[in-house]
């Protein structure tokens, strides 16, 4: 990960943390190297997602590190995600780590699994919102007293004002919440949210550094509703067709191996589709 507070508390005792890599302000070339290599002599591959919002120096620093190091054993992975939804994302690899897949598997297993994660907010504001489409209605509705905005970005982009009739399209097989409160009360997430998704619980966490700046607004409720079921994620990973890329010959699921983004040279299995009830 490019931040610690994207990494959030392990489910379980058998899943492990997660490296936090530093940008370029807070360690030197040579020390990103060092700790770069160490991990790979570790854990043998290195799967670092991270946000597309993530400063350029940030990210060029990463490739940089991979480039230098001339190893085909480091999979860097650009989200659209939100950095909540990073972190969920994060944790849900961290717990597929210890079981039987390749590190390949995992990579390309992120974009499988952002499929499953719906991620979100609560504003008080759409007014510098600019990562998902916004009515000019909208726009005129977020500067009257009071107002707040419901906001999906994944899946698919969905924005509602609140004390209307439309509601958030939810996921339709079993997750968990986890909500992160900026300056705003977490209230309508909690006690009408949750039970319209029919989530099995909620996990109250700290909001990430990046999230006010991500969604334009300090007032802020990040939440996102995942899998949180090893099983159940092992089961949709394994119940896509394995490929091995033709180009650095990575074991993949889906379209795109992880490590160096060849796309699969036969047409890839559609994903698995989840029922709600799912265990």
């Amino acid at each position: 990960m490019t931040s610690a507070d994207l990494v959030l508390p392990p489910t379980d005792r058998q899943t492990p943390t997660a490296a936090v890599l530093q940008p370029p302000a807070n360690q030197s070339l040579d020390a990103a190297l060092a700790e770069t290599n160490v991990l790979l002599e570790r854990h043998g591959f290195l799967v670092a997602l991270y946000p597309s919002s993530l400063p350029a120096a940030h990210e060029h620093r990463l490739h940089m590190v991979r480039s230098v190091l001339e190893t085909d054993r480091i999979a860097l992975l650009k989200l659209d995600l939100p950095p909540l939804g990073i972190a969920v994302l994060t944790r849900q690899l961290r717990q597929l780590s210890v079981c039987d897949f390749s590190a390949g598997v995992i990579a390309s297993a992120a974009r499988l699994l952002s499929h499953y994660v719906y991620a979100g907010a609560l504003l008080n504001s759409v007014t510098k919102l600019d990562r998902i489409p916004v009515s000019l209605k909208s726009h005129a509705k977020s500067w009257m007293p009071g107002s707040q905005f419901a906001v999906l970005s994944n899946p698919e982009p969905q924005l509602i004002k609140l004390g209307g009739e439309e509601k958030l399209t939810g996921p339709e097989f079993a997750t968990q919440l986890a909500v992160a409160a900026g300056q705003l009360s977490s209230s309508w997430v909690t006690e009408t949210l949750a039970p319209a998704w029919q989530v099995q619980g909620t996990q109250e966490v700290g909001l990430p550094t990046a999230s006010p700046g991500w969604w334009g607004t300090p007032k802020v409720v990040e939440f996102a509703a995942f899998l949180p079921d090893v099983s159940v994620l092992y089961q949709l990973v394994s119940s896509v067709r394995i490929e091995q890329c033709h180009w650095c010959g990575t074991q993949l699921i889906g379209d795109r191996c992880g490590f160096c983004s060849a796309p699969v040279a036969t047409a890839a299995e559609p994903h698995a589709v989840l029922s709600r009830g799912a265990t």
